[in-house]
């Protein structure tokens, strides 16, 4: 029987806020911009409100800390091809410019597929998933993740799946039930979207980009 090697994996963290004090903060300065802000603007959101991407600027101390763990988790899968002995990227010649923003959705709205050009990891924090508890299926609102091999899809015939290291066939794309206090990151350039929501609560997420920038020397 031949060998079979499974290549070019793609990296999907989860990890959790640790401070319900803390996502309590990032809920009370998301409330308070909505307010100041009622018409926010619209980019990937099918409806809902997404704030403007200056959320350090206006989520306080709490959206300080949220990046950081963000960066934190950024550094520890990130390697610098030219700084071989580093263990993290902490210690290496690149750091972080951050951007973030909060996105808001009730009944009905979704978030169409679309990547993050510019950026090298992208996040999302789910402050409040809206499902009030509730794990019916029907309710909707996944991170839609689409195979970044999209051509497989529209070959010849695209009916047929390669098996996957478990021996299951590989799916074209992948659904992601958020939970509150969870925090996910991705590579920005993996299509990503979110079906619509129909749970009986209010979604509530925070995104963040992270952008590469060498250091400065000191």
């Amino acid at each position: 029987m031949a060998e079979t090697r499974h290549l070019f994996s793609t990296p999907f963290l989860i990890d959790r806020l640790q401070s319900a004090a803390g996502i309590g903060m990032l809920r009370d300065a998301i409330d308070a911009e909505m307010m100041r802000d009622a018409a926010g603007v619209s980019i990937s959101n099918l409806g809902g409100w997404h704030s403007n991407t200056q959320m350090l600027d206006w989520g306080g101390e709490a959206a300080k800390a949220l990046v950081f763990k963000a960066m934190t988790m950024a550094d520890e899968a990130t390697h610098d091809a030219k700084t071989p002995q580093a263990r993290n990227l902490q210690d290496t010649r690149f750091g972080w410019v951050p951007e973030m923003w909060a996105n808001v959705s009730e009944k009905g709205n979704a978030n169409q597929y679309h990547t993050h050009p510019g950026s090298f990891w992208s996040a999302v924090a789910y402050i409040d998933d809206g499902y009030d508890g509730d794990d019916d299926p029907s309710l909707g609102g996944e991170l839609q993740l689409l195979d970044p091999r999209m051509p497989m899809i529209r070959m010849t015939a695209p009916d047929l799946r390669m098996l996957g290291a478990d021996g299951m066939p590989l799916p074209s794309e992948l659904s992601f039930r958020p939970q509150t206090g969870m925090i996910v990151m991705f590579p920005s350039w993996l299509q990503h979207a979110v079906r619509p929501f129909e749970g009986p609560g209010t979604r509530v997420s925070i995104a963040i980009n992270l952008v590469p920038a060498m250091k400065k020397p000191h």
